[in-house]
């Protein structure tokens, strides 16, 4: 297969928070069929009725493909429970599975079965490695990471990662499929990370942020702070405050994705104990109705009128450029701006290298004191961001 136009039938394993609205643009690109499927058909039930519901909003804006309709892309759509079922037809498939090493090897083991021998095998985990997850599917040269950030319908962003037997006809072609996948903020940005690291670009990134939001939330758990108040700090920068977003993702996602950082880069990236806490009871955010906050209709209840006055936003953008820089030491990148204009395309917000060139010396003294604060060793400053010699690194 070397075309798009080949591409009939889109299949999507998962229908939880990435899955559904993975479909969902699935069904606004136009493919022929969109098949859905998951372990319970309660779980695409809901999912399908999240896809109808978004797809509604969108037409009543105006904002579908002049000729399409709600009604008329729903018709696509296939609920499909039994896996082989949902792939035997597939020319083109993504995974939303949890952040499961074992899980996803065994799913791929069974999409190598189960999918035409032309089938590319896409990923959309968030840190992973691509090469370690091909490594069961019997057909390694088809499996490719497609890392989508929601918004999905809205983002532009889609980071496509090659494993070490990626082919080049498999990038070029979901490449072309990445295009066709419409985005609400223009046109779709799809680097391509030849070289494997944890969490990617953007996820590297945010994940070493999070390392500060868990320390964060842990230390207002034990103040007795709300963390709505943590959220209100941000809420003037950001329509969603971190943990509100942490809820709407899946705390087990962000669970799983520290664990995972935590046993291939260092333990400095453990869980925090409340986050811990509440994965251990079940309260997993928005799915579930009750998380760091009780969700109704699909809203989170935040209190955001006091702030905390936390949060500290150098050090936020402190702790993205250190490891912007290690990606820039590792050689992931050649440059800075490849990491702007991923985290302004993926995270809607600026990357930290344009406020870093003015601030590193600043930020270099933060992380020293949050080091000290918190015991994580693994965030001193690098070479790189401590003498500035990313400045010479712009492309």
């Amino acid at each position: 297969m070397s075309d798009i136009n080949e591409i009939k039938t889109f299949a999507v394993i998962g229908a939880g928070t990435m899955g559904r609205e993975i479909a969902q643009v699935a069904l606004m690109a136009g493919f022929q069929r969109v098949v859905l499927n998951d372990l319970r058909m309660e779980i695409i039930n809901d999912g399908a009725d999240y896809i109808f519901d978004g797809l509604k909003k969108l037409e009543l804006k105006g904002d579908l493909k002049k000729g399409f309709t709600a009604n008329g892309l729903m018709e696509k759509l296939e609920r499909e429970l039994g896996l082989k079922n949902a792939v035997k037809e597939a020319d083109f498939v993504v995974e939303a599975i949890p952040e499961v090493m074992r899980l996803k090897q065994d799913l791929f083991r069974k999409l190598g079965e189960f999918t035409p021998t032309h089938a590319i095998l896409a990923t959309n985990t968030s840190t992973m490695s691509i090469t370690e997850i091909a490594s069961k599917s019997g057909r390694p040269d088809k499996v490719i990471g497609m890392h989508f950030f929601i918004p999905i319908p809205l983002l532009r962003l889609i980071e496509l990662i090659r494993g070490e037997k990626t082919s080049n006809e498999t990038v070029t072609i979901t490449i072309q499929v990445g295009k066709q996948l419409p985005a609400l903020k223009g046109k779709r940005i799809l680097p391509v990370i030849e070289k494997e690291s944890p969490g990617f670009i953007v996820n590297r990134l945010n994940i070493s942020m999070n390392v500060y939001l868990n320390w964060l939330l842990d230390e207002a758990v034990k103040n007795g702070i709300p963390c709505g108040q943590i959220d209100a700090d941000v809420t003037s920068f950001q329509s969603m405050g971190p943990y509100a977003k942490w809820d709407y993702i899946g705390l087990e996602t962000i669970y799983n994705t520290h664990k995972y950082f935590e046993k291939v880069i260092s333990p400095d990236f453990a869980p925090g104990k409340t986050l811990t806490k509440l994965v251990k009871e079940g309260n997993l955010g928005r799915k579930t109705g009750k998380g760091l906050y009780q969700w109704i209709e699909r809203k989170p209840i935040v209190d955001t009128t006091k702030k905390a006055g936390l949060f500290n936003f150098d050090l936020f953008f402190a702790l993205q450029l250190n490891e912007g820089c290690r990606l820039l030491e590792e050689g992931i990148v050649s440059g800075y701006k490849i990491i702007d204009d991923t985290m302004l395309a993926g995270m809607d917000m600026p990357g930290p290298f344009a406020a870093g060139k003015r601030n590193y010396k600043k930020w270099t003294k933060l992380l020293d004191d949050f080091v000290e604060k918190s015991g994580k060793d693994y965030f001193k400053p690098c070479e790189l961001m401590k003498s500035g010699g990313f400045l010479k690194m712009r492309k």
